[in-house]
């Protein structure tokens, strides 16, 4: 009986040896298609965001009145009141206070100055839509600009959760009321 038991032990102590020494195999991917799921989202978003430019230039087109100007940050935007006296824009942690309005492309309002409220946005310190802080950004205190943003510039894929869904270009009417400059440390 000692002979099969040491003859057991042997074994089971080469098993457990052998087996743990073996280092843990990465899993192989069950397809060989690297980066086609990458490449359809690129290709999807393009088409959304030539689609979103064509109907813009459609609105901006009929509009032709009025003196549209592109931004070096992918959206449209036009003057209602424009201030000439003053040289001072919002820079990084200046405080800003700011009412808007939020249209879809139809002119049709999602959300009004009195739904949103008088706002108050400490410059690239709080978190904002990008369209509207990088529109923010050129305005002057007094004036009134509308901004056209694209989805990607406005809520993109998620929407607001609320009113905006997935992927919404909108038109934003944004007054800014006032700036405080932060002197720095």
């Amino acid at each position: 009986m000692p002979l099969k038991m040491n003859r057991f032990l042997v074994i089971l102590c080469l098993l457990l040896t052998a087996f743990a020494c073996k280092s843990p195999e990465a899993r192989r991917p069950i397809s060989a298609k690297s980066g086609s799921f990458i490449d359809k989202s690129v290709e999807r978003n393009i088409q959304l965001n030539n689609r979103e430019r064509a109907t813009f230039e459609t609105i901006m087109e009929k509009d032709s009145l009025t003196e549209y100007i592109a931004s070096n940050n992918g959206f449209w935007y036009y003057y209602n009141t424009k201030v000439v006296d003053s040289l001072i824009t919002p820079e990084f942690g200046d405080i800003v206070t700011y009412n808007y309005t939020i249209k879809d492309i139809n002119e049709t309002i999602i959300y009004n100055k009195d739904e949103l409220k008088q706002q108050t946005y400490i410059m690239d310190k709080q978190e904002l839509f990008t369209g509207l802080r990088e529109g923010l950004k050129l305005m002057r205190t007094g004036e009134t600009v509308t901004f056209l943003f694209p989805s990607q510039k406005a809520y993109g894929y998620y929407g607001d959760e609320n009113k905006i869904g997935t992927n919404v270009p909108i038109i934003c009417e944004v007054s800014l009321l006032d700036i405080k400059t932060t002197e720095p440390n």
